[in-house]
């Protein structure tokens, strides 16, 4: 990947708008295994139907960390148009001022992410996203390269702490016949109130969790991700030599990663959750390069995607409602019955529906509720 030259003026691409659009959706196929059980997720059998299996093997191709990689470059290169623009309109005594907007964008999205870990759902991103943004706006005003050795150090240290917390020992067995599972469904499945508590454990386990991990690694995608902006990659997709090289590693670690998850044993499943972070970035530049030339930059390109993309906040944030509702109170028996291929089914339906309003919604008004609300409070406190 040659370093180009970045675009003199940063406009709305619509590349990057299908991009995140295809980051949202994909994130709910994996989000939708918590929506239920927000800790430990889905409980598979202790003898595993084949479907399962397929679907698992599936999952670690093309959707394990794929999505939540692809959305932390995308938020990373968000934050570098809206430097780069507002560069443009200032001169450098109110560069201080830009700073200040960018930072204040963060702090707001880590008050919705609070909000949303507590009182909806406690799987969120929103928190880790903008911590994670705050590290590494540090260092938007670094070349390509020095973007790409500061990600690489940022991912290598988060990866540290992840494996020693992957390797940690768990005397709880937690499958679909275990009397564990049934005790988990039912203070999932409660109270709000019982939920709330719940919800408030698991965000403070995230708390300390975040600056030890999820705040480098993410740091780390979003300056990749400026990187790559800055080597036109989000206008002229890959090269070819580094296209057959994501290709290659993300064939070979998915494969890894399966049987290693399949292998039932427990070392042996810890080093796969490592690979999985390798293969979901291989893969997902390999996402990125093929919306790029699907949509090649044009509005009348993947509009469905680029719609959904336009109202991002708004339907991540959504598709915790729905299915939390759908999962803990209009239907919560399904998290006795639920296989793989139910869930997948739930995800494909749900999106569906979400590339329809989006569409719809944007017939009629011109942003999304929640990117209004944040951009409002942005600029009375900025």
């Amino acid at each position: 990947m040659d370093e180009q030259t970045a675009p003199s003026k940063p406009i709305r691409l619509a590349n990057l708008d299908a991009i995140r659009g295809l980051g949202v959706l994909g994130i709910f196929f994996l989000n939708i295994y918590f929506m239920g059980n927000s800790f430990f997720g889905y409980a598979p059998h202790e003898v595993q139907p084949s479907s399962d299996i397929g679907i698992l093997i599936f999952s670690n191709f093309f959707l394990e960390g794929r999505f939540f990689s692809l959305f932390a470059m995308i938020f990373g290169v968000g934050m570098l148009i809206q430097y780069q623009r507002q560069q443009m309109e200032m001169d450098t005594a109110t560069t201080t001022q830009n700073n200040k907007h960018i930072k204040s964008r963060q702090y707001w999205l880590i008050a919705f992410g609070v909000i949303h870990a507590i009182f909806i759902f406690p799987g969120d991103i929103l928190l880790s996203y903008g911590v994670a943004g705050l590290l590494a706006f540090r260092y938007i005003r670094l070349s390509a390269d020095e973007l790409i050795s500061k990600a690489k150090w940022f991912i290598f240290l988060s990866l540290i702490p992840i494996a020693l917390i992957s390797l940690m020992p768990d005397d709880q067995v937690y499958s679909r016949e275990s009397a564990f599972f049934t005790e988990q469904l039912s203070a999932w499945t409660g109270s709000y109130w019982q939920q709330l508590k719940l919800h408030l454990s698991l965000f403070a386990y995230m708390l300390a969790v975040i600056p030890l991990t999820l705040m480098w690694y993410i740091a780390g995608l979003m300056l990749l991700g400026m990187a790559l902006y800055k080597r036109n990659i989000f206008i002229d997709g890959l090269d070819n030599k580094t296209l057959w090289q994501c290709v290659f590693w993300a064939v070979v670690l998915s494969s890894l990663d399966s049987l290693l998850s399949l292998s039932g044993n427990p070392m042996w499943e810890a080093i796969s959750d490592l690979l999985l972070w390798f293969s979901a970035l291989a893969t997902a530049l390999i996402y990125i390069h093929i919306i790029v030339k699907l949509c090649k930059n044009t509005p009348h390109r993947l509009t469905l995607l680029q719609n959904v993309g336009k109202l991002a906040f708004s339907l991540y944030i959504l598709q915790s409602i729905v299915g939390i509702l759908l999962l803990r109170y209009i239907a919560p028996e399904w998290l006795y019955s639920l296989d793989r291929i139910g869930y997948l089914s739930i995800a494909i339906i749900y999106s569906l529906l979400q590339l329809v309003l989006a569409d719809v919604y944007l017939r009629i008004f011109n942003q999304g509720p929640l990117e209004k609300l944040w951009r409002m409070l942005v600029s009375r406190t900025s």
